[in-house]
């Protein structure tokens, strides 16, 4: 998650101080990543050093207010105009678990992934109402549209990985069945090996 861009974003709106930048990056997002005073003010303090934000002056409270600065700018429009990068995608707890989990002993991985699929539903059943209550008040500034848009991405991330768990219990459901159908390997008889059958093979004169 990239908190530094998130508060050039909402510095080009105008000087913040550093909670006022927490409270409004977490009503954008729905607090669905909470950031506390101290991040941001030590991601204010980065951005300062590589001269993208400066501080401004104070408001009438004391505070100090920080302002987006030029440089700041063309990081914030190279941000917006560049993919997200998904060619190193970050580790997922849940594939590593189950990766991990295929043969591991005394480990029910079905069961792992039953776990894991009440809980995914629920999460998205819980996205979902949010959803509705969001929509029951018709979005009115960009901060509920902000929110709503987390929200859909939440549900269809949820749905994705319910769907990933289904396919990963169907695989493993073929491997077993392919496991149990598959015949023994039959011993070899004592003295029956390729190199014992050619000695006794007689050599041909010709």
């Amino acid at each position: 998650m990239s908190i530094r861009h998130g508060l050039l974003a909402l510095l080009e709106r105008g000087p913040r101080y550093g909670s006022q930048l927490r409270s409004e990056f977490e009503s954008r997002t729905g607090s669905t990543w909470p950031l506390n005073v101290g991040q941001v003010y030590t991601t204010l303090s980065r951005l300062e050093r590589d001269g993208l934000v400066v501080q401004d002056d104070e408001d009438d409270q004391g505070h100090a207010l920080y302002a987006i600065t030029d440089e700041g700018r063309t990081e914030l429009r190279n941000w917006f105009e560049t993919p997200v990068d998904r060619s190193s995608p970050p580790r997922d707890e849940l594939a590593i678990k189950l990766a991990m989990a295929v043969g591991a002993p005394g480990v029910d991985i079905r069961a792992v992934i039953q776990s894991q699929r009440h809980h995914t539903v629920k999460a998205m059943q819980d996205y979902t109402r949010l959803k509705a209550q969001a929509l029951a008040d018709v979005p009115a500034n960009r901060d509920e549209v902000a929110w709503l848009l987390v929200l859909e991405q939440l549900i269809f991330q949820a749905e994705a990985e319910a769907r990933w768990l289904d396919h990963c219990e169907s695989r493993l459901v073929r491997l077993s069945e392919a496991a149990a159908t598959e015949p023994e390997p039959q011993p070899r008889a004592p003295g029956r090996g390729p190199g014992r059958a050619l000695a006794r093979t007689p050599a041909r004169v010709g």
